[in-house]
């Protein structure tokens, strides 16, 4: 009874968000090598995604194959062997991206589609248009977190003072270069630019300079504590400022907790929102803890039936399925582009709201 009751709400979710086209008919189950650590320290992330994997798979009859990733580059080779000699139809998880190079070239000989949960290596993805390797991701890249964050700020901020600030690291820098770019491209200049020194207990002297420039919009690239700090710090002096940072802001609190009402450009909780209420019920029905890879895992099995199904009917193979679309998942509509990335950027604002992040509504002004 309690798989029947799980078949309805999977249903009826996947019904929220399917195309009015018609569909396929269903075409059997595919045999899914998931490539995901079951030991070590990343054992738990594995897990999720098994159980994720596994949730949609035995209703359609789908087999899932576990093989164990170590992300070590010393194993690559033994880890391409095992996925091919499982006889997959395909192939998801991949937590590193150095499980993900290894296997590619093997892949590719047999037009096998390597669907990674994880990698989001832009360099990764050019070597694989490149060499012609079957490499998808549900992930976006990391060129799509500055695209959105460029977005908002021309969508929300165009009129605004803005400051563009980052910590210094590889990753806050090159972030904040590639919106300074973006926006200089279409003549916005930002009325403050700075590095600052992050792991700070106190950012009093950043924010006096943010006052003395006139910003009141700042982009931040750092750490959810600096930014924390900031927006603390900002209070004390009686400074009013909107703070935004990237998907780094999703994280946990740390010493100082974070200000209600700081943005952030990040992926939303799924499991959180109302169109996935039916599958993860569900999957709590039937003794899952829904968080991390679960719903990503599901929404990736999902996709490959769907493929298949396509594939089935238009007479080609799955990686020609690949290119139809959008397909329905608990995700939401997925399709990918002619780079074989995901063709709706996924990344939302979302706005710190006692103790979680919240959509911040498209008709509503962010400050």
């Amino acid at each position: 009874m309690l798989r029947s009751s799980v078949a309805i709400l999977i249903l009826t979710s996947l019904n929220l968000v399917a195309m009015t086209q018609a569909k396929p008919a269903a075409a059997a189950g595919l045999k899914i090598a998931l490539v995901a650590p079951t030991q070590g320290p990343f054992a738990l992330l594995g897990k999720q995604m098994l159980e994720g994997a596994q949730f949609q798979a035995q209703d359609r009859g789908s087999e899932i194959i576990t093989i164990d990733e170590t992300c070590e580059a010393s194993d690559g080779a033994a880890l391409a062997k095992a996925v091919v000699a499982a006889g997959a139809e395909a192939a998801i998880g991949f937590l590193c991206t150095e499980s993900l190079e290894a296997v590619l070239p093997a892949l590719a000989e047999s037009a096998i589609p390597a669907l990674s949960l994880s990698v989001r290596s832009d360099i990764l993805m050019e070597d694989a248009l490149r060499m012609k390797w079957p490499f998808f991701r549900l992930v976006p890249s990391a060129k799509a977190e500055a695209a959105k964050i460029t977005d908002v700020i021309l969508s929300r901020w165009k009129d605004e003072p803005l400051a563009l600030i980052d910590d210094g690291t590889i990753n806050g820098r090159e972030l904040v270069e590639s919106v300074r770019e973006a926006l200089a491209g279409i003549g916005l200049t930002p009325v403050f630019n700075d590095t600052y020194r992050p792991a700070q207990e106190q950012q009093v002297a950043l924010v006096r300079r943010l006052a003395k420039s006139g910003a009141t919009h700042v982009f931040t690239g750092g750490d959810r504590i600096d930014t924390a700090i900031i927006a603390r710090d900002a209070r004390s002096e009686s400074l009013n400022l909107t703070l935004m940072g990237g998907e780094a802001l999703n994280a946990a609190d740390q010493s100082v907790p974070l200000e209600n009402g700081v943005l952030a450009v990040t992926l939303p909780d799924y499991a959180t929102l109302p169109e996935t209420r039916p599958v993860s019920d569900a999957m709590k029905a039937a003794g899952l803890v829904v968080e991390g890879y679960v719903l990503p895992a599901f929404a990736a099995v999902s996709l490959l039936e769907q493929a298949k199904d396509q594939a089935a009917t238009d007479s080609t193979g799955l990686l020609e399925g690949f290119s139809k679309g959008p397909y329905p998942t608990v995700l939401g509509p997925i399709r990918f582009d002619t780079g074989h990335e995901l063709a709706d950027n996924p990344y939302q604002l979302m706005q710190w709201q006692n103790g979680r992040f919240v959509p911040v509504p498209s008709a509503q002004p962010a400050n």
